[in-house]
């Protein structure tokens, strides 16, 4: 279903923007939604924004290598990037940039929209999408029970993490140092990687985090 946004002169809006779309089901959305990045389900409304900056693409793609990359290595775990449909809770469908899933739900990623539960979900921020991103979406994936909801603030420089483990929460801020996460065993990161321009290459990353493993082995919460 194609659509475009304009202003009260029927000229393109370049955005940033966020459209909400009242009346719809999910079945609705599944059915008529396109397999567009920027279309969620939220309870009852389709939401759309503008597309993402080329600086989140960046950040995404650096992101998904990483975590794919460290996956793989590890024999542990799959990682997926949006457009895939998660299925949030029974009246939400969000289209995270990235998640990753343990080795039990991978035999579970069929079809739309995924009912899976990622122990890890990691949003990029645009200017379209940030209040959403900080906000709703972190109040979301903690009722959903996910237990780990990172988001890239590009423009505060900052990574904020939202943890919830035996029934506590907590919320970390950091704009440098390592990251250490929750729901991926082993894997880590250096805050400041995400704020490098140009980005850092992918492969010496992996192998410092690949070879320190041992180091934080049984310091998973430090952060």
């Amino acid at each position: 279903m194609p659509v475009m946004v304009v202003d009260e002169r029927k000229r393109p809006i370049p955005g940033p923007y966020v459209v909400r779309m009242g009346g719809w089901t999910l079945e609705r959305y599944l059915a008529e939604a396109p397999e567009s990045p920027v279309w969620e389900f939220v309870r009852g409304e389709v939401v759309m924004h503008s597309p993402a900056t080329a600086e989140h693409q960046d950040v995404v793609i650096f992101l998904l290598r990483l975590l794919a990359g460290y996956c793989e290595a590890r024999g542990w775990g799959k990682v997926l990037a949006g457009p895939a449909a998660l299925q949030v809770l029974p009246d939400v469908v969000r289209k995270p940039d990235l998640f990753v899933l343990p080795p039990e739900e991978i035999s579970r990623a069929r079809g739309v929209p995924l009912t899976v539960r990622p122990v890890l979900v990691i949003g990029v921020t645009s200017p379209a999408t940030r209040g959403m991103d900080l906000g709703e979406k972190a109040l979301e994936y903690r009722a959903a029970g996910i237990p780990e909801y990172g988001v890239v603030d590009l423009e505060q420089e900052e990574v904020v993490a939202h943890r919830v483990k035996g029934g506590n929460e907590a919320m970390v801020r950091m704009r440098e140092g390592r990251l250490v996460s929750q729901g991926v065993p082993g894997f880590w990161l250096e805050v400041g990687w995400l704020f490098q321009r140009p980005l850092p290459p992918v492969e010496p990353c992996l192998r410092r985090i690949l070879g320190s493993e041992q180091e934080i082995g049984g310091r998973l919460d430090e952060t």
